[in-house]
């Protein structure tokens, strides 16, 4: 190991298929800063590369004689049994349907930083996730940083606090390298925007904080300490920096809503016509699949006018941005389904939806392809930038 004085690498615990959990631990201090890399499968290649990126960045610092008093954790892959699950793909060829042949993202249960709800007293189901609680409680981080991405986008990050300073530095760090700006976000819809590319989560109880408020990105609140989720895309769609009012949100919302709701139904369909031939298996792969195919509606219930109940939350100020990404959404979701279950279904019928989807998704937001070197540099940069402007 390089900086054997400085580094130390331990296991805090093993996924679910026996897989050590390994946590990289770089100089020593009285403020922990906990990096999180591969949350999400999918996006475990190019968080993982950050996390190192990063260990060495603080490693070379302190070798120097540069101590601001705080140690860094890298946990360096919080699950490695999903993270081989994608492996596949990683040798190429970089295009969509060269992502989405190996495509896996474990259902919302099997994922780490999902913790069961308020009042549940039996704890963490998974062991990553117990392990990551764990890590949490041990270090009590001023920091936590949850190294995520998309497929189809640009960068952003979600925050749990507001830190001043930030939206500037990663706007000028995507500027720098040729990434747009998530500048309206689905996955943060309702929440508030201090600059283009970054949301404050709302307090848990509030509805608009979502999926948030069930994971351990909000576990650090209780020690008062700060979560920033960054995201970057693998490719970049410009569309998504594009801040100008929508003209016509309301027939875009309707258009996607529809389209969401027609898709699943329609890989369910698929996935009832293949049972037969997947004799009761059941998988990580095929749990997802089953997960998706009935959230059409609930999916589309936030923001499409067609299905949004009376007394919802008024709608934000529909930019292109905010509607494109929204898009982005209503096509990756089936698509990720079907794409999981032509994995377990080798049907003829199912590669073809697959691949005209593929190619649909890419006629519609013109991706660009972001070299790793720089979707790695913006994730570093990020962390660094929320870190550097935190109060002290």
């Amino acid at each position: 190991m390089s900086y054997p004085g400085i580094c130390r690498l331990g296991r805090v615990g093993r996924s679910r298929a026996g897989r050590p959990l390994l946590m990289l631990t770089v100089g020593e201090g009285r403020r922990n800063v906990l990096v999180v890399a591969g949350p999400h499968a999918n996006e475990a290649a190019v968080g993982g590369a950050t996390a190192l990126r990063l260990a060495r960045l603080i490693a070379r610092r302190r070798a120097r004689g540069e101590h601001d008093g705080s140690s860094w954790h890298f946990l360096l892959c919080i699950d490695p049994d999903g993270a081989a699950l994608n492996e596949p793909w990683l040798s190429g060829p970089y295009t969509l349907r060269g992502h989405y042949e190996h495509f896996f993202r474990p259902c919302t249960a099997e994922q780490p930083e999902w913790l069961p709800p308020e009042g549940d007293d039996r704890g963490p189901a998974l062991p990553e996730t117990r392990a990551l609680v764990g890590v949490l409680d041990r270090l009590r981080p001023v920091l936590q940083c949850s190294l995520h991405g998309i497929d189809v986008g640009g960068s952003f990050v979600q925050l749990t606090s507001e830190v001043p300073g930030v939206p500037e530095r990663i706007g000028k760090s995507a500027a720098e390298l040729d990434i747009p700006l998530e500048s309206g976000s689905s996955d943060a819809f309702q929440w508030p925007s201090p600059g283009p590319g970054v949301y404050v989560m709302p307090p848990s109880g509030d509805p608009a904080a979502g999926d948030g408020a069930h994971s351990t990105w909000v576990h650090a609140r209780r020690y008062d300490g700060v979560t920033a989720v960054v995201e970057v895309p693998m490719w970049a769609c410009d569309r998504s920096a594009d801040t100008a009012p929508h003209p016509d949100p309301d027939r875009a919302l309707r258009t996607a809503g529809a389209a969401l709701r027609r898709d699943l139904p329609t890989v369910a369909r698929l996935l009832e016509a293949v049972r037969p031939q997947l004799r009761g298996a059941d998988c990580a792969l095929l749990r997802t699949v089953r997960e998706l195919v009935v959230l059409g509606p609930a999916l589309t219930a936030g923001w499409d006018p067609a299905v949004r109940v009376p007394g919802a939350a008024p709608m934000p100020d529909m930019t292109m941005a905010l509607v494109n990404s929204i898009e982005v959404y209503a096509q990756r979701i089936p698509l990720r389904a079907a794409a999981m279950l032509r994995q377990v279904a080798d049907v003829p019928l199912i590669a073809r939806l697959v691949d005209r989807w593929c190619e649909a998704y890419e006629r519609a937001y013109r991706p660009r392809w972001v070299p790793v070197t720089d979707q790695v540099e913006q994730q570093t940069r990020s962390v660094m930038a929320v870190y550097e402007e935190l109060p002290a």
